[in-house]
């Protein structure tokens, strides 16, 4: 099996772990030529915090990849693919992380996904849920799993 799209997903956690993130999925999307869907996905009040400090127009429409793309997360992680020369595209989700990764890597027919996340306690994973868990279940291809320090 051939991999032809991987998507890699990010959320507000993400931040601390974007060299580790862009190592796991450049050392994949390179050798096998792989298209990157890079997607940052929202909760409501997440997405409404970044659109009111981007200063965009609240009567205008809003574009979720742009402001995708203009996330810091995002944009270190494309600087890392470009140096690289690996193709990407971004895309922009709001909604339940979990349950919008794995409609994202339906709706752009992924061959692998990647996540980041932390250690957790199983307790842990039981009161808080866990969106790695539930995209690990889901997803409709394997999944890269990449811990944070």
């Amino acid at each position: 099996m051939a991999l032809q799209t991987i998507l890699l997903a990010v959320g507000p956690g993400d931040a601390d772990r974007t060299e580790e993130l862009a190592e796991a999925v450049v050392d994949v999307a390179s050798p096998t030529g792989a298209q990157v869907v890079l997607a940052h996905v929202f909760t409501d009040e997440e997405f409404d915090g970044v659109v009111s400090q981007l200063d965009y127009d609240p009567a205008g429409d809003i574009d979720t990849d742009e402001v995708a793309s203009r996330h810091a997360t995002v944009r270190e992680l494309t600087n890392a693919f470009d140096e690289a020369g690996v193709e990407y595209t971004v895309r922009g989700r709001v909604g339940e992380h979990g349950e919008s990764i794995v409609d994202l890597a339906n709706e752009v027919n992924a061959d692998r996904v990647v996540v980041g996340g932390r250690k957790r306690s199983p307790t842990g994973k039981a009161v808080f849920g866990s969106t790695a868990q539930e995209v690990m279940l889901s997803a409709p291809c394997p999944v890269t799993f990449v811990r944070g320090d």
